[in-house]
């Protein structure tokens, strides 16, 4: 995942930048497909219009719960894994962001020490 040795130099900024851009391109990659999986679910098993299963899967996905009410039990069940597939992403996806950072911070450390 990362390149460098910890006796290198750190990244120059700009390549840095260019890591977080690629992290962060997979961070919103992974929320892109589980709200693909939301709404593919809400439509196709709770039987909504393709915009409230939107709204749904966004509201779910974002921490904020559902709109709609749900009337099917396969809805009900694919809802309530649903939640929690979001609830492990958004861990998932905050430390997919996170990672380079604390890895810059390590290597520098790790340089501190090493000069003195």
């Amino acid at each position: 995942m990362y390149l460098e040795h910890h006796k290198e130099p750190l990244l120059s900024r700009q390549d840095f930048l260019w890591r977080m851009a690629r992290f962060a391109a997979g961070a919103l990659a992974l929320i892109l497909i589980a709200l693909s999986v939301g709404v593919l679910g809400y439509h196709y098993l709770e039987g909504m219009p393709w915009i409230d299963a939107l709204l749904n899967a966004s509201m779910i996905l974002g921490g904020m719960g559902p709109v709609d009410a749900l009337h099917t039990p396969s809805g009900k069940l694919f809802a309530s894994c649903y939640a929690l597939l979001s609830g492990f992403l958004f861990l998932a996806a905050a430390g997919v962001l996170v990672a380079p950072i604390i890895h810059r911070f390590l290597h520098r450390f790790h340089l501190d020490i090493g000069e003195g």
